[in-house]
């Protein structure tokens, strides 16, 4: 998955506000102890990372 995709699921599912936030601040430990920009900065797989996000905040199965 491309970033540009990734990003634009997150506004989609948090709005485009609260997805910069959210991806800054909401640490889960599925990713390490690490928030979503620090995954991907990291060398996470975008897909990867969309996929914990669905899995922790419950996006549902038709929006992933």
């Amino acid at each position: 998955m491309r970033l540009t995709i990734f990003w634009e699921r997150m506004a989609e599912h948090f709005g485009p506000a609260y997805a910069d936030s959210f991806a800054r601040d909401h640490v889960m430990a599925e990713l390490g102890g690490r928030t979503v920009h620090e995954a991907l900065a990291d060398g996470w797989d975008a897909k990867d990372v969309w996929r914990v996000v669905c899995e922790v905040m419950g996006v549902p199965a038709e929006r992933r």
